[in-house]
């Protein structure tokens, strides 16, 4: 089978079950947003050391393929849910526990791996809003919003992790007078 079809040269792609939409269609700009964070946790894992960390972003990566199949099959999937969201909250308490308590505001960085789990969280956080102007627009699992929402906090949580572990200082942001 070819990688090309030529059926997306006019700008429209189709979704599961048929449907042709615009490229630039909403449910395909948020599958867009997922499908590049996707990518930006492969490139995370292809620095990680931490075999925790490794596990979890790999099942993340799981996770946003079942967002993908589910914006592309217009929600008819569901498999992601509420019990998936807690686990993430569990994994974000146990990683908190671990850290010392953040009282400022800190600038995205450290090491490489922090770095690019913060660059993976401001994707996520636009991923996440994508999805909330396709809901505003298409009736769509509310669960996908909780979820992106939490892995946002779970990478920048993972950032901080990652960062103390290295014994990399977090750099706090000050405000110029």
């Amino acid at each position: 089978m070819a990688i090309y079809t030529k059926f997306g040269d006019a700008g429209t792609t189709g979704l599961y079950g048929g449907t042709t939409v615009p490229k630039n269609d909403l449910r395909i700009v948020a599958s867009g947003s997922i499908d590049e964070l996707n990518s930006v946790i492969g490139v995370v894992l292809a620095f990680c050391d931490s075999d925790d960390v490794k596990k979890s972003l790999s099942h993340i990566q799981k996770d946003l393929f079942l967002i993908g199949t589910e914006l592309a099959s217009k929600g008819k999937e569901g498999k992601l849910n509420q019990a998936r969201v807690r686990e993430i909250e569990t994994e974000i308490d146990s990683i908190e526990s671990k850290l010392p308590p953040l009282n400022n505001f800190i600038l995205p960085g450290g090491s490489k791996t922090a770095s690019l789990l913060h660059h993976a969280r401001t994707v996520c956080r636009r991923a996440e809003r994508d999805m909330v102007s396709l809901s505003q627009k298409h009736k769509i699992n509310q669960d996908l919003l909780v979820y992106l929402n939490r892995t946002g906090d779970l990478l920048f949580m993972f950032a901080r992790y990652i960062n103390y572990t290295k014994k990399v200082d977090e750099v706090v942001w000050k405000r110029d007078r």
